[in-house]
């Protein structure tokens, strides 16, 4: 997830707030092969989900997933505590 495609494209999907259908590579200027490893690797990891429309595949975040990472994510950032001093 930590790679700066992968959170390009999940950062374009959450600000169009609806489903994406081809568009990335015009929007984040990447090559289309680039982008598709990306979203296969999103998808993969359960963090996207993609359906099937005409000759297109759109994707969307997928929900639980999402609140699950949220989640987990807020636990390890709160897990910190910050010593006073460090090194």
């Amino acid at each position: 997830m930590a790679h700066p495609a992968r959170v390009a494209i999940l950062e374009h999907i959450i600000k169009a707030n609806a489903c994406i259908c081809g568009d990335l590579v015009t929007e984040l200027g990447l090559a289309q092969a680039t982008i598709s490893q990306h979203l296969k690797e999103l998808k993969n990891a359960g963090l996207i989900q993609g359906t099937i429309e005409g000759v297109s595949v759109c994707y969307c975040i997928e929900p639980k997933a999402w609140a699950q990472l949220q989640n987990e994510l807020s636990i390890f950032f709160t897990s910190y505590k910050d010593p006073g001093s460090c090194c």
